[in-house]
This record gives C-alpha cells, structure tokens and sequence, in this order.
C-alpha cells in the first residue's frame, strides 16, 4: 500500500492515481478516502491526477494515539504534498475534510493551492458560543463522542440515516451506501474518532477563510442533518476573498455521494473555471 511516515511516526496512508493536474480530496469524519470513490473514478477518467489520503487514525492510516487535531491534520497534509510534489493542486474537502483543506490551505498552501472547494463543510464554526451564539450546542456534541466511545457499532449505523437524508419523504434508500459508510467507519480507531469530534466542531475557521486569497466554491445541501447549511456554508462564503457559494434544496450532508452527478458537474465546472 502507498504510505508515508510523517514526522511524529504515524504512517498515512494515500491513492494516487493519473497525472495532469492534481486534485487532492480531504474525506469527513469518521471515514476514509474510500468515501471519495465516485469522485475519484470520474475525475480520472477525466485526465486529471486524483489524490486521497486516510486521515491519521482513519482507515488504513496508523491508528495513533495523539494529534487528533486541525493542526495535525493539516500539517499531516502538507508533508504529504511535500512528498508527492503537489502543486497547482484544486484541495476539495467534504465535512471535517471542508475544515482541513482551508486550514492547510492557510497554513501550508502558498504556492501549492491553486484552487479549494467546501463541501457540506464544517467551517466557520460549528459548536455554540457566546461569539457564535446560533451554533450547536456543546451538549449536541457530547452526545455524539459518548455513542462513538460507547456503543459505536450500533451508533455508526444509525448516524447514516441523517447522514444521508434517509429520514425524508421520499427518500430512496441504499443500504450498500449505508454498509459502505459503517465498513469505513469500523477500520478508524475509536480514540481518534473520538477525539477529532473536537477537533471538527470546536475549531474555528474564520482567520483560515479570511486569509485565503485563491478561488473556493462553497457547495451545501440546504437540508442537511448534519452540519447544518445556514451556520455553515451560508457563513463560510461571507468570509472568503474570492468565494463562490451554491446550495441545492433538499440535498443531505452525504450529497457527494448520493447526489454525485450534480456534485461532480460542479465541481468539474469550477476546476475549468
């Protein structure tokens, strides 16, 4: 398997594939870079080099003990473009992923980003407080770190159903997507899924997206469960230089997933742009 050791031992485990120019995917919480396969057979088979790594903890990646946090995710990220050679590269990031493809961007990025997309993303800030006083309560958040240390199997299994919209009228269900997310899930380590739940809904972006000076399409589902569209996204553009936000009616966080063709004309559209 391609993996590097970054500079603390933890091994990172990454796909690359094709050549032309590089887009790297940044997956959510709590999965791996195999949530990200829509994208990465239609994006190759586009001419395009297409980049996903495991997040430390998740995945194939080692299961560590520490750095479960936006500055060891981000750095991880920047050793691995480092590694690889990656520049003039579009980073496109999903949920938790949103959130480390702008905070490596801001840090790390100069010269590197030549283009980032949010999508369904955690950023500005997710968790409630006296400065973000619309945002989730910490309780909310509570709830979430005791199912994943406690009872995680089960937990997993039916966080897929707001996941991806499975609660709605109408709704067509996929259990191979649900299977798909729970079998991500399981090979991640409980203590960094655990941990990173602060790290995905504590950090606080919004120096991150004031300081980036390339091109970022925000893309929200405007009824998604999870990270909901008018704490996030809808806040997320306001702060950016050069910012492009569109959201869909009635889309699901899962929406790069179970709405891939949109998702993926859109993002083809921006890359080109």
């Amino acid at each position: 398997m391609n993996k590097i050791t970054v500079s603390d031992g933890t091994e990172i485990f990454y796909k690359d594939w094709g050549t032309g120019q590089p887009l790297v995917f940044h997956h959510g919480w709590p999965l791996s870079s195999d949530d990200w396969d829509t994208q990465l057979m239609f994006f190759v088979s586009k001419g395009f080099r297409v980049i996903a790594h495991d997040r430390r903890g998740h995945g194939r990646s080692s299961h560590a003990a520490d750095g479960h946090n936006m500055d060891t995710y981000a750095a991880d990220v920047a050793e691995l473009m480092t590694f690889l050679d990656v520049k003039n590269a579009v980073h496109i990031g999903h949920s938790t992923g949103g959130g480390e493809v702008i905070h490596y961007a801001a840090k790390h990025g100069q010269g590197r980003v030549a283009k980032a997309v949010l999508i369904s993303a955690v950023t500005p800030l997710m968790v409630q407080t006296e400065s973000n006083p619309d945002g989730i309560p910490i309780a909310v958040f509570d709830e979430i770190r005791k199912g994943t240390a406690t009872q995680r199997p089960q937990y997993f299994q039916d966080f897929t159903i707001p996941f991806y919209g499975y609660n709605r009228e109408g709704a067509k269900v996929s259990q191979g997507i649900r299977d798909n997310w729970w079998r991500q899930g399981m090979m991640g380590s409980i203590k960094a899924h655990h941990d990173g739940i602060k790290a995905f809904s504590e950090t606080d972006f919004t120096e991150d997206l004031k300081s980036v000076d390339v091109p970022v399409l925000v893309l929200h589902g405007e009824d998604d469960q999870i990270v909901p569209f008018p704490i996030s996204g809808a806040k997320a553009v306001k702060l950016l230089k050069h910012g492009k936000l569109i959201s869909y009616p009635g889309f699901p966080h899962g929406m790069p997933t179970t709405e891939a063709d949109t998702i993926n004309a859109d993002l083809l559209a921006f890359i080109n742009s």
